[in-house]
Protein backbone atom coordinates (compact mmCIF):
# COMPACT_ATOMS: atom_id res chain seq x y z
CA UNK A 1 0.00 0.00 0.00
CA UNK A 2 1.29 3.44 -0.90
CA UNK A 3 1.78 5.77 2.05
CA UNK A 4 -0.52 8.77 2.15
CA UNK A 5 1.80 11.74 2.37
CA UNK A 6 0.80 14.71 4.55
CA UNK A 7 -0.22 17.82 2.61
CA UNK A 8 0.48 21.43 3.43
CA UNK A 9 -2.86 22.58 2.00
CA UNK A 10 -5.63 23.46 4.43
CA UNK A 11 -8.88 21.50 4.35
CA UNK A 12 -12.12 22.84 5.77
CA UNK A 13 -15.59 21.49 6.03
CA UNK A 14 -16.06 18.88 8.73
CA UNK A 15 -14.23 20.37 11.69
CA UNK A 16 -13.04 17.47 13.86
CA UNK A 17 -15.80 15.11 12.68
CA UNK A 18 -15.50 12.51 9.98
CA UNK A 19 -18.28 12.04 7.50
CA UNK A 20 -19.17 11.44 3.88
CA UNK A 21 -20.43 13.65 1.12
CA UNK A 22 -22.20 12.94 -2.14
CA UNK A 23 -21.79 14.60 -5.51
CA UNK A 24 -24.92 14.10 -7.65
CA UNK A 25 -24.13 13.27 -11.27
CA UNK A 26 -26.19 14.54 -14.19
CA UNK A 27 -26.14 12.87 -17.57
CA UNK A 28 -25.76 14.30 -21.05
CA UNK A 29 -26.38 12.01 -23.98
CA UNK A 30 -25.81 12.80 -27.64
CA UNK A 31 -27.88 11.09 -30.33
CA UNK A 32 -26.16 8.22 -32.20
CA UNK A 33 -25.47 8.51 -35.95
CA UNK A 34 -28.11 7.47 -38.46
CA UNK A 35 -27.96 3.95 -39.84
CA UNK A 36 -27.35 3.52 -43.57
CA UNK A 37 -30.40 2.38 -45.50
CA UNK A 38 -28.69 -0.43 -47.40
CA UNK A 39 -29.02 -3.78 -45.59
CA UNK A 40 -26.63 -6.68 -46.26
CA UNK A 41 -27.13 -10.40 -45.56
CA UNK A 42 -26.11 -11.21 -41.95
CA UNK A 43 -22.57 -12.60 -41.77
CA UNK A 44 -21.59 -11.42 -45.23
CA UNK A 45 -18.39 -9.48 -45.82
CA UNK A 46 -20.46 -6.41 -46.70
CA UNK A 47 -22.42 -6.67 -43.44
CA UNK A 48 -19.23 -6.98 -41.38
CA UNK A 49 -17.69 -4.03 -43.23
CA UNK A 50 -20.80 -1.95 -42.59
CA UNK A 51 -20.73 -2.94 -38.92
CA UNK A 52 -17.15 -1.75 -38.52
CA UNK A 53 -17.81 1.44 -40.48
CA UNK A 54 -20.81 2.31 -38.29
CA UNK A 55 -18.85 1.35 -35.18
CA UNK A 56 -16.01 3.70 -36.18
CA UNK A 57 -18.39 6.60 -36.88
CA UNK A 58 -20.20 6.07 -33.59
CA UNK A 59 -16.97 6.71 -31.66
CA UNK A 60 -16.97 10.33 -32.88
CA UNK A 61 -20.70 11.05 -32.90
CA UNK A 62 -22.04 9.25 -29.86
CA UNK A 63 -20.99 10.12 -26.34
CA UNK A 64 -22.66 10.01 -22.95
CA UNK A 65 -21.08 11.84 -20.06
CA UNK A 66 -21.82 12.19 -16.38
CA UNK A 67 -20.86 15.41 -14.62
CA UNK A 68 -21.17 17.14 -11.27
CA UNK A 69 -20.52 20.62 -9.93
CA UNK A 70 -17.55 22.08 -8.07
CA UNK A 71 -16.74 25.64 -7.07
CA UNK A 72 -13.31 27.25 -7.04
CA UNK A 73 -12.07 30.49 -5.53
CA UNK A 74 -13.41 33.37 -3.43
CA UNK A 75 -16.05 34.30 -4.36
CA UNK A 76 -16.93 30.88 -5.67
CA UNK A 77 -16.92 30.20 -9.41
CA UNK A 78 -19.11 27.20 -10.22
CA UNK A 79 -17.99 24.78 -12.93
CA UNK A 80 -19.27 21.52 -14.36
CA UNK A 81 -16.70 18.71 -14.11
CA UNK A 82 -16.47 15.07 -15.05
CA UNK A 83 -15.41 13.15 -11.92
CA UNK A 84 -12.79 11.03 -13.59
CA UNK A 85 -11.12 7.96 -12.05
CA UNK A 86 -8.87 7.89 -15.12
CA UNK A 87 -7.28 11.31 -14.47
CA UNK A 88 -5.09 12.50 -11.62
CA UNK A 89 -5.50 16.30 -11.69
CA UNK A 90 -8.14 18.96 -11.49
CA UNK A 91 -8.14 20.76 -14.85
CA UNK A 92 -10.37 23.75 -15.63
CA UNK A 93 -10.31 26.18 -18.57
CA UNK A 94 -8.78 29.58 -17.88
CA UNK A 95 -10.17 32.92 -19.02
CA UNK A 96 -6.78 33.27 -20.74
CA UNK A 97 -7.63 30.35 -23.06
CA UNK A 98 -8.94 31.50 -26.45
CA UNK A 99 -9.41 28.02 -27.97
CA UNK A 100 -12.95 27.14 -29.01
CA UNK A 101 -12.95 24.26 -26.55
CA UNK A 102 -12.47 26.82 -23.75
CA UNK A 103 -14.66 29.69 -24.95
CA UNK A 104 -17.64 27.36 -25.40
CA UNK A 105 -17.56 26.62 -21.65
CA UNK A 106 -17.43 28.43 -18.34
CA UNK A 107 -13.84 29.46 -17.56
CA UNK A 108 -12.02 30.08 -14.30
CA UNK A 109 -10.76 33.61 -13.66
CA UNK A 110 -7.87 33.47 -11.19
CA UNK A 111 -7.69 37.28 -11.00
CA UNK A 112 -11.27 37.39 -9.75
CA UNK A 113 -10.45 35.14 -6.77
CA UNK A 114 -8.92 36.68 -3.65
CA UNK A 115 -7.63 33.26 -2.54
CA UNK A 116 -5.90 32.26 -5.79
CA UNK A 117 -2.11 31.89 -5.99
CA UNK A 118 -0.03 31.21 -9.13
CA UNK A 119 2.25 28.18 -8.83
CA UNK A 120 5.65 28.16 -10.57
CA UNK A 121 5.89 24.40 -11.12
CA UNK A 122 4.35 21.12 -10.00
CA UNK A 123 6.80 20.85 -7.10
CA UNK A 124 6.84 24.53 -6.07
CA UNK A 125 4.56 26.35 -3.66
CA UNK A 126 4.21 29.83 -5.21
CA UNK A 127 5.52 31.40 -8.42
CA UNK A 128 8.69 33.38 -7.82
CA UNK A 129 9.19 36.97 -8.95
CA UNK A 130 11.94 36.98 -11.56
CA UNK A 131 12.83 38.38 -14.94
CA UNK A 132 12.23 41.80 -16.44
CA UNK A 133 9.66 43.85 -14.64
CA UNK A 134 9.39 41.32 -11.86
CA UNK A 135 7.21 39.00 -13.94
CA UNK A 136 6.40 35.66 -12.41
CA UNK A 137 8.07 32.63 -13.95
CA UNK A 138 5.65 29.73 -14.40
CA UNK A 139 6.15 26.36 -16.04
CA UNK A 140 3.55 25.15 -18.50
CA UNK A 141 2.35 21.57 -18.68
CA UNK A 142 0.69 19.48 -21.38
CA UNK A 143 -1.57 16.62 -20.31
CA UNK A 144 -2.35 14.04 -22.99
CA UNK A 145 -5.59 12.08 -22.95
CA UNK A 146 -6.65 9.13 -25.08
CA UNK A 147 -8.44 11.44 -27.52
CA UNK A 148 -6.95 14.90 -26.98
CA UNK A 149 -4.70 17.14 -24.90
CA UNK A 150 -4.68 20.17 -22.62
CA UNK A 151 -1.90 22.72 -22.03
CA UNK A 152 -1.94 24.96 -18.98
CA UNK A 153 -0.27 26.46 -15.93
CA UNK A 154 -0.47 25.67 -12.23
CA UNK A 155 -2.71 27.46 -9.75
CA UNK A 156 -3.67 27.03 -6.09
CA UNK A 157 -7.05 27.94 -4.62
CA UNK A 158 -10.02 26.77 -2.57
CA UNK A 159 -11.84 23.87 -4.26
CA UNK A 160 -15.29 22.98 -2.90
CA UNK A 161 -17.68 20.08 -3.33
CA UNK A 162 -20.92 21.25 -1.75
CA UNK A 163 -19.93 22.02 1.89
CA UNK A 164 -16.50 20.40 1.70
CA UNK A 165 -13.53 22.60 0.77
CA UNK A 166 -9.81 21.98 0.39
CA UNK A 167 -6.96 24.22 -0.67
CA UNK A 168 -5.39 22.43 -3.59
CA UNK A 169 -3.06 22.78 -6.58
CA UNK A 170 -4.64 22.35 -10.01
CA UNK A 171 -4.16 23.14 -13.71
CA UNK A 172 -5.80 26.07 -15.48
CA UNK A 173 -5.91 25.33 -19.20
CA UNK A 174 -4.52 27.92 -21.62
CA UNK A 175 -5.22 25.69 -24.63
CA UNK A 176 -7.47 22.66 -25.23
CA UNK A 177 -7.86 20.45 -28.28
CA UNK A 178 -11.26 20.51 -29.97
CA UNK A 179 -11.54 16.73 -29.65
CA UNK A 180 -13.02 15.81 -27.22
CA UNK A 181 -13.43 19.06 -25.24
CA UNK A 182 -15.20 21.46 -27.62
CA UNK A 183 -18.53 19.60 -27.53
CA UNK A 184 -18.17 18.14 -24.03
CA UNK A 185 -21.03 18.90 -21.63
CA UNK A 186 -18.54 19.59 -18.84
CA UNK A 187 -16.17 22.52 -18.35
CA UNK A 188 -13.30 20.67 -16.66
CA UNK A 189 -12.05 17.53 -14.96
CA UNK A 190 -11.90 16.49 -11.31
CA UNK A 191 -9.31 13.72 -11.28
CA UNK A 192 -9.92 10.81 -8.88
CA UNK A 193 -7.06 8.55 -9.99
CA UNK A 194 -4.17 7.56 -7.74
CA UNK A 195 -1.29 10.03 -7.15
CA UNK A 196 0.93 8.43 -9.82
CA UNK A 197 -1.28 10.10 -12.46
CA UNK A 198 -1.18 13.52 -10.78
CA UNK A 199 1.45 16.19 -11.35
CA UNK A 200 2.46 15.92 -7.68
CA UNK A 201 1.01 14.85 -4.33
CA UNK A 202 -0.46 18.32 -3.67
CA UNK A 203 -2.71 17.90 -6.72
CA UNK A 204 -4.59 14.81 -5.47
CA UNK A 205 -8.08 15.66 -4.26
CA UNK A 206 -8.96 12.32 -2.63
CA UNK A 207 -5.70 12.10 -0.72
CA UNK A 208 -6.16 15.61 0.64
CA UNK A 209 -9.48 14.59 2.19
CA UNK A 210 -8.12 11.35 3.64
CA UNK A 211 -4.92 12.78 5.12
CA UNK A 212 -6.94 15.52 6.80
CA UNK A 213 -9.12 12.87 8.43
CA UNK A 214 -12.30 14.28 6.93
CA UNK A 215 -13.79 11.06 5.58
CA UNK A 216 -15.46 8.33 7.60
CA UNK A 217 -13.68 5.77 5.42
CA UNK A 218 -10.71 6.25 3.12
CA UNK A 219 -12.60 5.41 -0.05
CA UNK A 220 -15.24 6.62 -2.48
CA UNK A 221 -17.95 4.81 -4.42
CA UNK A 222 -19.67 5.32 -7.77
CA UNK A 223 -23.22 4.59 -8.88
CA UNK A 224 -24.63 5.22 -12.36
CA UNK A 225 -28.27 4.56 -13.17
CA UNK A 226 -29.07 2.13 -15.94
CA UNK A 227 -30.27 3.53 -19.25
CA UNK A 228 -33.75 5.05 -19.30
CA UNK A 229 -35.77 7.31 -21.52
CA UNK A 230 -35.30 10.25 -19.16
CA UNK A 231 -31.64 10.93 -19.87
CA UNK A 232 -30.63 14.35 -21.08
CA UNK A 233 -30.59 14.55 -24.88
CA UNK A 234 -28.60 17.32 -26.53
CA UNK A 235 -28.25 19.40 -23.41
CA UNK A 236 -31.36 19.50 -21.21
CA UNK A 237 -31.15 19.56 -17.42
CA UNK A 238 -32.78 16.76 -15.43
CA UNK A 239 -32.64 15.01 -12.09
CA UNK A 240 -29.38 13.29 -11.02
CA UNK A 241 -28.59 10.04 -12.84
CA UNK A 242 -25.72 8.94 -10.65
CA UNK A 243 -23.58 9.70 -7.62
CA UNK A 244 -20.00 9.78 -6.41
CA UNK A 245 -20.02 9.25 -2.64
CA UNK A 246 -16.83 10.22 -0.79
CA UNK A 247 -16.17 8.42 2.49
CA UNK A 248 -18.80 5.70 2.41
CA UNK A 249 -20.74 3.04 0.49
CA UNK A 250 -24.51 2.88 -0.11
CA UNK A 251 -25.36 -0.78 0.45
CA UNK A 252 -28.94 -0.25 -0.70
CA UNK A 253 -27.70 0.34 -4.25
CA UNK A 254 -26.23 -3.12 -4.90
CA UNK A 255 -27.53 -6.68 -4.59
CA UNK A 256 -24.59 -8.90 -3.56
CA UNK A 257 -21.49 -8.68 -1.36
CA UNK A 258 -18.68 -6.64 -2.85
CA UNK A 259 -15.88 -8.55 -4.60
CA UNK A 260 -12.43 -7.02 -4.17
CA UNK A 261 -9.31 -7.04 -6.31
CA UNK A 262 -5.97 -5.37 -5.53
CA UNK A 263 -4.75 -2.53 -7.71
CA UNK A 264 -2.09 -4.15 -9.88
CA UNK A 265 -0.23 -1.03 -11.07
CA UNK A 266 -1.00 2.14 -9.08
CA UNK A 267 -1.94 5.14 -11.17
CA UNK A 268 -5.17 4.07 -12.79
CA UNK A 269 -7.61 2.04 -10.70
CA UNK A 270 -6.22 -0.94 -12.55
CA UNK A 271 -6.63 -4.68 -11.89
CA UNK A 272 -5.51 -7.91 -13.54
CA UNK A 273 -7.95 -9.43 -16.03
CA UNK A 274 -7.88 -13.13 -16.93
CA UNK A 275 -9.75 -12.94 -20.23
CA UNK A 276 -12.87 -11.85 -22.07
CA UNK A 277 -15.73 -14.23 -22.74
CA UNK A 278 -18.84 -14.68 -24.84
CA UNK A 279 -21.28 -16.04 -22.29
CA UNK A 280 -19.30 -18.62 -20.31
CA UNK A 281 -16.81 -19.30 -23.11
CA UNK A 282 -13.41 -17.57 -22.71
CA UNK A 283 -12.09 -16.04 -25.92
CA UNK A 284 -8.40 -16.65 -25.26
CA UNK A 285 -7.47 -13.03 -25.90
CA UNK A 286 -5.36 -12.68 -22.76
CA UNK A 287 -2.89 -15.54 -23.03
CA UNK A 288 -0.10 -13.20 -21.92
CA UNK A 289 -2.28 -11.54 -19.29
CA UNK A 290 -4.49 -8.46 -19.59
CA UNK A 291 -5.06 -5.40 -17.45
CA UNK A 292 -8.30 -3.45 -17.00
CA UNK A 293 -8.98 -0.03 -15.46
CA UNK A 294 -12.28 1.23 -14.04
CA UNK A 295 -12.76 4.63 -15.64
CA UNK A 296 -15.66 6.98 -14.90
CA UNK A 297 -14.38 9.43 -17.52
CA UNK A 298 -14.81 7.12 -20.53
CA UNK A 299 -18.24 6.87 -22.13
CA UNK A 300 -17.58 3.50 -23.78
CA UNK A 301 -15.68 0.27 -23.24
CA UNK A 302 -12.20 0.52 -24.73
CA UNK A 303 -9.15 -1.62 -25.32
CA UNK A 304 -6.09 -2.25 -27.49
CA UNK A 305 -7.01 -1.69 -31.14
CA UNK A 306 -5.90 -5.16 -32.23
CA UNK A 307 -8.16 -6.90 -29.71
CA UNK A 308 -11.08 -4.50 -30.11
CA UNK A 309 -11.10 -5.08 -33.88
CA UNK A 310 -11.33 -8.83 -33.20
CA UNK A 311 -14.24 -8.29 -30.80
CA UNK A 312 -16.09 -6.00 -33.22
CA UNK A 313 -15.82 -8.49 -36.06
CA UNK A 314 -16.63 -11.54 -33.92
CA UNK A 315 -19.70 -9.88 -32.45
CA UNK A 316 -20.83 -8.70 -35.88
CA UNK A 317 -23.52 -6.38 -34.54
CA UNK A 318 -25.83 -5.51 -37.44
CA UNK A 319 -26.26 -1.77 -37.77
CA UNK A 320 -30.00 -2.30 -38.39
CA UNK A 321 -30.22 -4.39 -35.15
CA UNK A 322 -31.46 -7.43 -37.11
CA UNK A 323 -29.29 -9.85 -35.08
CA UNK A 324 -29.63 -8.10 -31.72
CA UNK A 325 -31.60 -10.93 -30.08
CA UNK A 326 -28.91 -13.50 -30.94
CA UNK A 327 -25.92 -11.54 -29.60
CA UNK A 328 -23.98 -13.16 -26.72
CA UNK A 329 -23.32 -11.76 -23.27
CA UNK A 330 -19.90 -10.11 -23.09
CA UNK A 331 -17.89 -11.05 -19.99
CA UNK A 332 -14.81 -9.55 -18.34
CA UNK A 333 -13.13 -12.19 -16.18
CA UNK A 334 -11.63 -10.49 -13.11
CA UNK A 335 -10.28 -12.77 -10.42
CA UNK A 336 -12.94 -15.36 -9.64
CA UNK A 337 -15.71 -13.09 -10.88
CA UNK A 338 -17.17 -12.63 -14.36
CA UNK A 339 -18.58 -9.17 -14.95
CA UNK A 340 -21.26 -9.95 -17.52
CA UNK A 341 -22.84 -7.43 -19.87
CA UNK A 342 -25.94 -8.29 -21.88
CA UNK A 343 -26.34 -6.95 -25.44
CA UNK A 344 -28.53 -4.15 -24.06
CA UNK A 345 -25.58 -3.12 -21.88
CA UNK A 346 -22.87 -2.98 -24.55
CA UNK A 347 -25.00 -2.05 -27.59
CA UNK A 348 -26.91 1.21 -27.81
CA UNK A 349 -30.16 0.34 -29.56
CA UNK A 350 -32.26 3.22 -30.86
CA UNK A 351 -34.58 3.98 -33.78
CA UNK A 352 -31.47 5.11 -35.62
CA UNK A 353 -29.82 1.70 -35.39
CA UNK A 354 -27.45 -0.26 -33.15
CA UNK A 355 -24.14 1.29 -32.04
CA UNK A 356 -21.56 -0.93 -30.38
CA UNK A 357 -20.15 0.59 -27.19
CA UNK A 358 -16.54 -0.42 -27.87
CA UNK A 359 -13.66 1.90 -28.72
CA UNK A 360 -10.09 1.21 -29.84
CA UNK A 361 -7.66 2.99 -27.52
CA UNK A 362 -3.95 2.17 -27.41
CA UNK A 363 -2.40 3.26 -24.10
CA UNK A 364 1.37 2.90 -24.38
CA UNK A 365 3.61 1.14 -21.82
CA UNK A 366 4.31 1.30 -18.97
CA UNK A 367 0.65 2.16 -18.12
CA UNK A 368 -0.76 0.14 -21.00
CA UNK A 369 -1.95 -1.74 -22.86
CA UNK A 370 -5.23 -1.57 -20.98
CA UNK A 371 -8.87 -2.40 -21.30
CA UNK A 372 -10.98 0.53 -20.08
CA UNK A 373 -14.17 -0.33 -18.22
CA UNK A 374 -16.28 2.76 -18.76
CA UNK A 375 -19.92 3.78 -18.52
CA UNK A 376 -21.57 0.65 -20.00
CA UNK A 377 -20.06 -1.51 -17.26
CA UNK A 378 -20.40 1.10 -14.52
CA UNK A 379 -24.14 1.32 -15.14
CA UNK A 380 -24.36 -2.43 -14.45
CA UNK A 381 -21.99 -2.62 -11.46
CA UNK A 382 -21.60 -0.53 -8.32
CA UNK A 383 -17.90 0.20 -7.79
CA UNK A 384 -15.83 1.18 -4.74
CA UNK A 385 -12.33 2.69 -4.83
CA UNK A 386 -10.45 1.97 -1.60
CA UNK A 387 -7.50 4.35 -1.33
CA UNK A 388 -6.19 3.08 2.01
CA UNK A 389 -6.16 -0.62 1.07
CA UNK A 390 -5.39 0.04 -2.60
CA UNK A 391 -8.16 -2.13 -4.04
CA UNK A 392 -11.31 -1.94 -6.15
CA UNK A 393 -14.64 -3.41 -5.12
CA UNK A 394 -17.60 -4.21 -7.37
CA UNK A 395 -21.06 -5.76 -7.14
CA UNK A 396 -24.13 -5.87 -9.40
CA UNK A 397 -26.06 -2.64 -9.05
CA UNK A 398 -29.62 -3.10 -7.85
CA UNK A 399 -32.06 -3.32 -10.75
CA UNK A 400 -34.18 -0.18 -11.15
CA UNK A 401 -32.21 1.62 -8.40
CA UNK A 402 -32.26 5.41 -8.68
CA UNK A 403 -29.63 7.97 -7.80
CA UNK A 404 -30.25 9.66 -4.43
CA UNK A 405 -31.99 13.01 -4.86
CA UNK A 406 -29.95 16.15 -4.32
CA UNK A 407 -31.70 16.87 -1.02
CA UNK A 408 -30.43 13.54 0.32
CA UNK A 409 -26.90 13.87 -0.99
CA UNK A 410 -25.31 13.97 2.47
CA UNK A 411 -24.88 10.74 4.40
CA UNK A 412 -24.50 10.75 8.16
CA UNK A 413 -23.76 13.85 10.18
CA UNK A 414 -22.20 16.53 8.00
CA UNK A 415 -21.30 19.72 9.89
CA UNK A 416 -21.68 23.03 8.12
CA UNK A 417 -18.64 24.49 6.42
CA UNK A 418 -16.18 25.94 8.92
CA UNK A 419 -13.90 28.60 7.51
CA UNK A 420 -12.88 30.38 10.69
CA UNK A 421 -9.21 29.87 9.85
CA UNK A 422 -9.51 32.09 6.78
CA UNK A 423 -9.19 35.81 7.36
CA UNK A 424 -11.30 37.20 4.53
CA UNK A 425 -15.13 37.44 4.78
CA UNK A 426 -16.81 34.24 3.62
CA UNK A 427 -19.86 33.67 1.43
CA UNK A 428 -23.08 32.39 2.97
CA UNK A 429 -23.36 28.76 4.03
CA UNK A 430 -23.72 26.32 1.12
CA UNK A 431 -23.32 29.09 -1.42
CA UNK A 432 -22.02 26.50 -3.90
CA UNK A 433 -25.51 25.01 -4.04
CA UNK A 434 -27.05 28.45 -4.59
CA UNK A 435 -24.53 29.34 -7.29
CA UNK A 436 -25.05 25.95 -8.94
CA UNK A 437 -28.79 26.66 -9.14
CA UNK A 438 -28.01 30.05 -10.68
CA UNK A 439 -25.80 28.27 -13.22
CA UNK A 440 -28.58 25.82 -14.10
CA UNK A 441 -31.10 28.66 -14.45
CA UNK A 442 -28.80 30.50 -16.85
CA UNK A 443 -28.29 27.35 -18.93
CA UNK A 444 -32.06 26.82 -19.23
CA UNK A 445 -32.55 30.28 -20.74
Amino acid sequence: TIALLPLTSEVHGFGSERGSISVPLHRYRRKPPKVEKEVHPPGSFEALAATYSYYARSQNLYVSEYYGYISIGTPEQVLRVVLDTGSGNIIVPSVNCAAAACTSHRRFDANASSTSLPIASADADVASLSGAGGRRHRDSVTVTFGTGEVTGVFEQDRVCLSDLCTRLNFITATNESDDPFADAPFDGILGLALPQLAEAQKFTFVDSLITAGLLRRGLFSVFLERDSGGDEIEGGLGRPRGEVLFGDVREDLFDAPLSWLPVSHPGYWQVAMRDLAFGKTPLGLCRSGCQAAFDTGTALLAGPSRLIRQLVMQLGVAVDCSNFDSLPDLGFLLGDTALQLSPSDYVDRSPEGCALGLMALDIPPPRGPLFILGDPLLRKYYTVYDRERLRVGFAPARLNASAPPVASSAVGSLPSRSLAAEAEPQPAQDSCTARRKETEAEQKK
